[in-house]
């Protein structure tokens, strides 16, 4: 990576901060920290954000899911995959399944993952991690 100096504080502070996106004074759209959008993202940035996001995810699912830190890394990258998609508040609505989880009976937990609206409404990445529960 390249070495970087700069003191951000003054970036921060002649540009702002904006959690939403608003059309700046040149009317492009714009979000954060003057970030135009309407340029795009590479690819690097998205996994950037993606990283972050992630680790978030995983620190409130620590917090939130008793059973969480010890279960089997692949049983927490499904549930990361789960709340990144549907937030947290999202995935503690499977409480059937969740339950068959930390019992660790994954064919139910695989089950009652597919009997959701959530598996009709993103058929094909439910399927994918019920697959990974019951390989549990």
């Amino acid at each position: 990576m390249i070495e970087f100096n700069y003191d951000l504080n003054y970036l921060k502070l002649d540009e702002g901060f904006s959690a939403k996106m608003y059309e700046c004074t040149a009317g492009y759209n714009t979000i954060g920290y003057g970030y135009n959008l309407d340029i795009g993202m590479s690819e690097e940035e998205a996994e950037l954000l993606l990283i972050h996001r992630a680790q978030k995810v995983d620190i409130a699912l620590q917090r939130n899911l008793a059973f969480y830190k010890t279960a089997p890394p692949e049983l927490q990258n499904i549930l990361c995959n789960m709340a990144y998609q549907m937030g947290v508040s999202g995935l503690l609505k499977f409480k059937k399944s969740l339950a068959a989880m930390e019992a660790k009976d994954y064919e139910k937990a695989a089950e009652e993952l597919l009997d959701s609206k959530w598996a009709k409404q993103t058929s094909l990445r439910a399927h994918r991690l019920a697959d990974r529960v019951r390989a549990l």
